[in-house]
């Protein structure tokens, strides 16, 4: 199937700048979106560290399947699957190691949603609480878990929406790139259908725009990078408290 895409970023209304990160690679068929987090301007480096080095990885494996990856295989994931979860790994690495080695960057962290196209379907795979969502004939499925305090608290508990909408924590996450020297990534995948459209955003976003507000906006408008400049207005309407961003790809018949 043919493929359109399209991204933005936005610092939102309360930032002072933005240490959110994305990266369109239609060459790579991989797309990505990163949260940083961290002081002295930090968060900004890690997510841009994490696109980049995830990326770089794909381009290195591109023309050799047998090249010696510095992660042990996973055998429960195919190849592709493998690859994806690997570069995530690296990038965790590296942002972890240059977090020890500058005091300016202690702490800095990032998540990181990205999505591969494969031959028979699409890959995602992802560590924080940035989000995958596909949208398909009228209705909208998140994709990914959340990696957060609140929905660590959501699987324990019998959690109201008022409990929800009033959970002190919100923004707590507790997986990221960059805690540790090694990180858990969660993979999904999914097989595309004519019409569908995924979502990669922030918490930015979803934080601030409801998952019928997403399905509405985007449903209703022709163009990718219309829809995308249509979610960050909603988002800053909405107190734009956070960085945003948001990128969209669609699927239709060749």
């Amino acid at each position: 199937m043919k493929v359109e895409y399209a991204g933005t970023t936005n610092v939102g209304l309360k930032r002072s700048h933005n240490e959110d990160a994305y990266l369109l690679a239609p060459e790579q068929n991989l797309f990505m979106v990163a949260d940083g987090m961290g002081g002295h301007n930090a968060g900004e480096i890690a997510s841009q560290m994490a696109v980049e080095t995830v990326a770089r990885f794909f381009s290195d494996t591109a023309d050799d399947a047998d090249v010696t990856w510095p992660f042990k295989m996973d055998r429960s994931f195919s190849y592709e699957e493998n690859r994806l979860a690997t570069s995530i790994k690296l990038a965790n690495l590296r942002i972890h190691e240059s977090a020890a080695t500058n005091s300016d960057r202690k702490g800095m962290g990032t998540t990181l949603v990205s999505l591969h196209i494969v031959r028979d379907g699409i890959i995602g795979g992802h560590v924080g609480d940035s989000r995958i969502y596909r949208i398909r004939t009228g209705s909208i499925e998140q994709l990914t878990e959340d990696h957060s305090l609140l929905n660590d608290y959501i699987k324990m508990k019998d959690l109201s929406e008022e409990e929800i909408e009033n959970f002190p924590h919100k923004n707590v996450i507790v997986r990221a790139l960059g805690m540790k020297d090694t990180v858990q990534v969660d993979i999904v995948s999914d097989s595309p259908r004519a019409s569908d459209v995924y979502v990669l955003c922030t918490d930015g976003l979803c934080g601030m725009v409801t998952d019928a507000q997403i399905l509405n906006i985007v449903s209703n408008c022709e163009r990718l990078d219309e829809a995308c400049e249509r979610l960050i207005d909603t988002a800053n309407e909405a107190g734009g408290v956070d960085n945003i961003t948001a990128c969209l790809l669609r699927f239709a018949s060749v």
